[in-house]
């Protein structure tokens, strides 16, 4: 075998941290949900960033307060090119946060898996199809 099956590190690297990402998040999701605790909060403001390219991504910032009392204020992890729907500033909207860290939490309706799914499947798809091409390669040897 010569040198050539390097590059096919390439697409197994990526798809191995494409997969790692997916399923963290996945399961970050996964434990939200289960231990999390939904209460009614309000979009106090948006941080609007620029990524390198100049596209605006709105985060939104909810406001909320903890059954035990503490006063929450946390940007939303995922932005999008514009506000539509509920989530403009003032807007009311149900948050669901982890309560021994409320850092931790997600804005139902506006935080989806949609990413971490999308990043699940394209590294299995990457990292299968490149273990495939290895194994083929081996054999045909």
């Amino acid at each position: 075998m010569e040198r050539e099956w390097l590059f096919s590190l390439i697409p197994l690297t990526i798809g191995v941290v494409f997969l790692s990402f997916g399923v963290y998040g996945l399961r970050r999701s996964s434990a939200l949900r289960r231990t999390g605790v939904v209460v009614k909060g309000w979009i106090v403001r948006h941080d609007v960033r620029r990524d390198d390219e100049g596209a605006t991504f709105h985060y939104p910032v909810a406001a909320w307060t903890t059954r035990d009392g503490r006063e929450c204020e946390y940007a939303s992890r995922f932005g999008r090119g514009n506000v539509r729907g509920g989530f403009g500033v003032g807007a009311p909207v149900m948050v669901q946060y982890d309560p021994e860290d409320p850092r931790r939490f997600a804005i139902k309706g506006w935080d989806v898996a949609t990413v971490e799914l999308l990043l699940t499947v394209l590294g299995s798809v990457f990292t299968a199809g490149t273990l495939v091409v290895l194994l083929v390669r081996v054999l045909a040897l």
